[in-house]
C-alpha cells in the first residue's frame, strides 16, 4: 500500500500540470436556419450559403507538422429539430478521375476505419472532453455512428436514428446529415461544445482533421476538439420518448439428441425516455438478448475464460459507467453476465450527466428462475457515480449486488448446483487524463461481499501511468487480485495474483522513402502468488515498421515461464492434462504482416514457432485474404493452423480454424452476410446465413439460419431458422 500512498499523489501532480483545453483557439460559429434544410448531398439551400465554412485542416498522418495537401470544407446550421452538417471532401486535383476513385470496403454500416475513404465528426456536448459522440460516412454513404468514452475511444454498436446522405462527383464527395436533438444529449443552457471533423483518404494515405491533433493520438481524441460556439442556447428536443418494440418467431430442432422441432414466438419492448436533455431512462420488459450477429469463433488455448464485447443496445448508452470500471481483466460489473440462458422479466437504465461534472448510472434488473438447474430469479442491481476533477480527469465509485430471491442454499435439491444468496462490489478508482492526453492513467481499489468465501484476500488493487509522445511510449502496471475475492457479474478471470507489467517503445521517422516509423517495443510481465513467488513471466521484444503505404509488418521474440496452478490441457481438446505445479519455459518467435488497404486483394499473415508446455513445440500459421468488388460484394477467407507436439505426452496435435465468408450489400439498407465456420478444436461445422433490411433508421427486419454439422461426415447437429422484427418508433 505504500506505492499506493506514493502513486496518486503523482497522478494527480500530472493532471495539475495541465489545466486548458489545448485546441479552444480553433472555434466554429453556427447560426440557425430559417429556411429547410434537404438531405440530398447538394448544397443548395439558403441555410448553406449563410453558414460558416470550416477549412484548412491539419495533417494527422503520415506527418503532423502540416496543412492538409487534400481540401476539406465543412458547414454546419440548425433548426429547432435537427443539428445539420455538409462536408465537402475534395480529391486530388493532380490525379486523375479513374485515380481519384474511393476506396471502399462496402455498404454496410460501421464499416472498418482504416481501410475506407472516410469523413467522420466528434461531438462533445459537454465540452469535457471525456464523452461525446461520433458519426460521419465513407464515400459511398455507408453510416458510422458511435458513442465516445475515455477522451476518445469509440463504441460503434450504438445505433440511432440520423439521417444522412453522399453525392459523388469527378472532382469531389459530399456529405449532408441531420441530427435530431432527441438523438444525443446535452445540457440545456451550454452554448460552447467540443467539435472536429476529421478526412481520411486512402489514396493519398493522408488523414487530416480540423483541429490539429498530434499523429500518436486518434482523431478522435476530445481532448484536442476544437469548440462549437452557438448563437444562443441550442434548442431543447421537447418531449423525447422512444418506444422500440420487437416480435420474434422461429424454429430449432436439436437433431443430436434426437429432439422434435421446437417453436419459438416472442414480443417485447425496450423504450428511452429522456428525462432531461442530459439524463436518459432505458426500459424493457421481456427483451430478446438474442444476437442475429454470431461472435466470431476463436482458437482457444488460454488457461482462463476469454472475453467477448456488450453488443446489446439496452446495456450501450453511458455504457462505459459500469463496464470501465476496472481494467480489462479486473471487471466488477460485465453485463454479458446477464440474461445468458436465463429469461430476463425486464429490467431499467437511469443515466447520463447530472452536469458537466458529474456523472450518474442506475441499473435494475430481474431475471427469472430455471426449473431444470435449480438457478432462482435473481436481481441485479448496480449504482455508478463519476465525478470530474481537474481538465478531463474524474473519480469513480460502483456498487453491484446480485441477490438471489427467496432462495435457500441448504434446501437444494440433490443433483442440482448451489447458488449464493448475493454477491456484493463496491469500488473507487481515479482516472488520469492530462488536457494533452500525454499522461494517463488509473488507481483502482475494489472489495467484494460473499457469504459463500467471505475471507480477508477479498479485495483488489491495481494502478497504471501512461506516457505517450511521438516517438516515446513508457508504460507501468500492476495489479493484486485476493483469492477470496469474487465478481459474480464480472469478468475476472484469475484470482490470488500479484501482477508488474512494464512497458517501453521508440518510433523513429525517416525523412523519405517507403517507410514511415519503426522502431523497438519492449513488453514484461510477471505474476506472483499471494506469498510473493512467481508462477508466469512473459517478455516480449518486438520491433514495428509502418509503411507509408499503410501496410505493417512486426517481428518478435519472446520467452515464456508458467507454473501451473491448476491441472490444464494445453491444445484444450480433452486429450492430454499437464499436473498441477509442474513449470514450464519456452522460447518463440514470430512475424506479423497486414497489406495496404487501398488494394482490392488485401491479405494478413501471423505466424509463431518456438517452444511450448511440457518441453514441446507450436507451429501457428493464421491468414485472412480479401477481395471486394466495391461497394457491393465483399469476399473473405480466415484460416487459422496449429501444430502441437508435446515429447511428454508422446502426443501430436493438429487443428485448422477456417471461415469463409460472403457480405454483399445491395443497397446501404439492405445486407446479406454469409459465413462457414469450421472449427476442429470445438468439433464442429457452423453455417450462418443472415439478412438484414434497414426499411427505416434504427429499425430492422433479419431473416437467420443457422445450422452446425459434425466435422468429416457433416452429419446435422442442430438447425434453427429466426424471423425478428424491430421498429423505432418516436413519440
Amino acid at each position: 500500500m505504500r506505492f499506493f500512498r506514493l502513486f496518486l499523489p503523482c497522478l494527480i501532480f500530472c493532471t495539475s500540470l495541465y489545466a486548458q483545453k489545448k485546441n479552444d483557439a480553433y472555434q466554429y460559429h453556427i447560426r440557425q436556419t430559417t429556411s429547410p434544410v434537404r438531405i440530398d448531398g447538394v448544397m443548395d439551400e439558403p441555410g448553406w450559403l449563410e453558414a460558416d465554412t470550416a477549412t484548412n485542416f491539419y495533417m494527422v498522418l503520415p506527418m503532423d507538422t502540416s496543412f492538409a495537401r487534400l481540401r476539406t470544407d465543412v458547414k454546419m446550421t440548425y433548426d429547432q429539430q435537427n443539428l445539420y452538417i455538409i462536408a465537402v471532401c475534395y480529391y486530388d486535383p493532380t490525379a486523375s478521375v479513374r485515380q481519384n476513385r474511393p476506396f471502399v470496403q462496402s455498404l454496410r454500416r460501421d464499416w472498418e476505419f482504416g481501410k475506407n475513404d472516410n469523413f467522420i465528426f466528434f461531438m462533445d456536448p459537454f465540452d469535457d472532453q471525456t464523452n461525446g459522440f461520433t458519426f460521419g460516412a465513407n464515400a459511398v454513404g455507408a453510416q458510422w455512428d458511435g458513442l465516445l468514452y475515455e477522451g476518445g475511444k469509440a463504441n460503434l454498436s450504438w445505433d440511432n436514428k440520423w439521417y444522412s446522405e453522399v453525392k459523388n462527383y469527378d472532382d469531389r464527395y459530399v456529405f449532408e446529415a441531420a441530427i435530431p436533438f432527441k438523438t444525443i444529449r446535452y445540457k440545456k443552457g451550454i452554448t460552447r461544445w467540443g467539435i472536429n471533423f476529421s478526412r481520411q483518404d486512402l489514396r493519398t494515405t493522408e488523414k487530416s482533421s480540423w483541429a490539429p491533433v498530434p499523429r500518436q493520438f486518434p482523431t478522435a481524441s476530445l481532448a484536442y476538439t476544437g469548440t462549437i460556439v452557438w448563437d444562443q442556447a441550442p434548442p431543447q428536443a421537447g418531449s423525447n420518448i422512444s418506444l422500440i418494440p420487437y416480435a420474434l418467431g422461429g424454429l430449432t430442432r436439436d437433431y443430436a439428441n434426437q429432439k422434435p422441432t421446437s417453436y419459438r414466438g416472442d414480443v417485447g419492448l425496450d423504450a428511452k425516455v429522456a428525462v432531461t436533455s442530459s439524463l436518459n431512462l432505458d426500459l424493457t420488459v421481456n427483451p430478446d438478448f438474442s444476437q442475429v450477429d454470431v461472435d466470431r469463433q476463436v482458437t482457444n488455448l488460454d488457461r482462463f475464460e476469454l472475453f467477448f464485447p456488450e453488443r446489446r443496445q439496452f446495456f450501450l448508452e453511458n455504457g462505459d459507467l459500469f463496464t470501465n470500471f476496472g481494467y480489462a481483466n479486473i471487471r466488477p460489473f460485465f453485463s454479458r453476465r446477464i440474461g445468458l440462458g436465463v429469461p430476463i422479466r425486464f429490467g431499467a437504465r437511469l443515466s447520463g450527466k447530472l452536469n458537466k461534472d458529474w456523472r450518474i448510472g442506475l441499473m435494475d434488473m430481474q431475471t427469472g428462475k430455471v426449473d431444470e438447474t435449480g438457478l432462482p430469479a435473481q436481481n441485479f442491481a448496480v449504482v455508478a457515480l463519476q465525478r470530474r476533477i481537474f481538465s478531463r480527469s474524474n473519480i469513480g465509485a460502483i456498487f453491484i449486488n446480485k441477490e438471489s430471491l427467496n432462495y435457500d442454499p441448504g434446501a437444494t435439491e440433490a443433483g442440482k448446483p448451489v447458488y449464493s444468496r448475493y454477491n456484493r462490489n463496491i469500488g473507487l478508482e481515479y482516472n488520469l487524463a492530462s488536457s494533452n492526453n500525454a499522461w494517463t492513467g488509473k488507481v483502482l481499489f475494489m472489495k467484494s461481499f460473499d457469504p459463500q468465501t467471505g475471507g480477508k484476500r477479498n479485495h483488489v488493487h491495481a494502478a497504471n501511468l501512461l506516457y505517450s509522445n511521438r516517438k516515446w511510449i513508457i508504460g507501468w502496471q500492476h495489479e493484486y487480485v485476493g483469492s477470496d475475492y469474487t465478481a459474480e457479474v464480472g469478468y475476472v478471470p484469475r484470482r490470488g495474483y500479484i501482477k508488474a507489467n512494464p512497458t517501453v517503445s521508440y518510433l523513429m521517422f525517416p525523412k523519405g522513402g517507403k517507410v514511415l516509423s519503426h522502431g523497438p517495443q519492449l513488453t514484461s510481465f510477471y505474476i506472483y502468488n499471494e506469498k510473493f513467488e512467481q508462477t508466469d513471466n512473459q517478455s516480449i521484444f518486438t520491433y514495428l515498421t509502418t509503411f507509408r503505404s499503410k501496410s505493417v509488418l512486426s517481428v518478435w521474440a519472446a520467452h515464456d515461464y508458467v507454473r501451473l496452478l491448476q491441472p490444464f490441457d494445453p491444445t484444450n481438446t480433452g486429450r492430454d492434462t499437464l499436473a498441477r505445479g509442474t513449470e514450464h519455459r519456452w522460447n518463440a518467435v514470430g512475424v506479423d504482416y497486414i497489406s495496404k488497404p487501398q488494394s482490392l486483394f488485401t491479405y494478413l499473415f501471423s505466424g509463431r514457432y518456438g517452444g511450448y508446455f511440457a518441453n514441446g513445440t507450436r507451429l501457428f500459421l493464421s491468414t485472412e485474404l480479401g477481395y471486394r468488388f466495391q461497394p457491393y460484394v465483399s469476399l473473405a477467407l480466415s484460416a487459422t493452423y496449429n501444430d502441437i507436439q508435446l515429447p511428454e505426452t508422446k502426443s501430436t496435435t493438429k487443428f485448422w480454424l477456417v471461415g469463409p465468408r460472403v457480405d454483399l450489400t445491395m443497397t446501404n439498407r439492405v445486407f446479406f452476410t454469409t459465413f462457414v465456420q469450421y472449427n476442429e478444436q470445438a468439433r464442429n461445422v457452423n453455417l450462418n446465413a443472415r439478412f438484414q433490411w434497414r426499411y427505416q433508421p434504427a429499425s430492422d427486419l433479419f431473416l437467420v439460419y443457422t445450422d452446425n454439422y459434425l466435422p468429416g461426415s457433416l452429419t446435422v447437429k442442430s438447425r434453427a431458422l429466426v424471423l425478428k422484427f424491430t421498429y423505432w418508433w418516436n413519440v
